[in-house]
């Protein structure tokens, strides 16, 4: 009888993760991990963004949720990868790799220092037919944020992160 409880316990337990799992819509990817303290917004952890560079992304959706093709319905922003966006990316979409969280889920979301105006140094392209392309980039890494919806579908906001030390990239979101 004790090892019919372990093996109904194990089960069990594997069942729940199971669960947990299949309800998670979240982060996709890396990144997880106890999440650090905030990071102050320092402007000069920008600086080597706002320079001139041979890199470029070439980007693409082709994000499906249940079968069903998700178009991007706005604008697509490159943010700088520094400390402070790390932080801030890391509260939001609970990864600093790669997510695709909903929309409401990630305005809920609670960041430090939401005040730090970092907008300045966010380049911002439109997407047309799904595709997006950013040029004369510095290297370094990169968070692309964009907002795709499917029909009357509530929003998803994909996030990737990128690194542009090779030049020219391409990502598929």
């Amino acid at each position: 009888m004790p090892a019919a409880k372990s093996v109904l316990s194990v089960l069990a337990i594997a069942a729940a993760g199971a669960l947990a799992t299949a309800c998670e819509t979240v982060p996709v990817g890396g990144g997880f991990g106890p999440p650090p303290g905030p990071a102050p917004f320092r402007a000069e952890d920008f600086s080597w963004s706002t320079r001139a560079g041979g890199a470029s992304i070439d980007g693409r959706i082709d994000y499906r949720r249940d079968g069903r093709p998700y178009d991007c319905t706005g604008s697509v922003a490159l943010t700088p990868d520094t400390p402070y966006t790390r932080a801030r990316f890391r509260t939001l979409y609970g990864s600093t790799d790669r997510a695709a969280v909903p929309e409401a889920i990630v305005r809920a979301r609670t960041v430090a220092d939401p005040n730090a105006d970092y907008r300045s140094y966010v380049r911002s392209e439109t997407c047309r037919d799904n595709r997006f392309e950013f040029t004369g980039l510095p290297s370094g890494g990169w968070f692309i944020i964009v907002p795709v919806s499917a029909g009357g579908d509530d929003r998803v906001v994909l996030m990737r992160h990128v690194d542009t030390r090779s030049g020219r990239v391409t990502v598929v979101l």
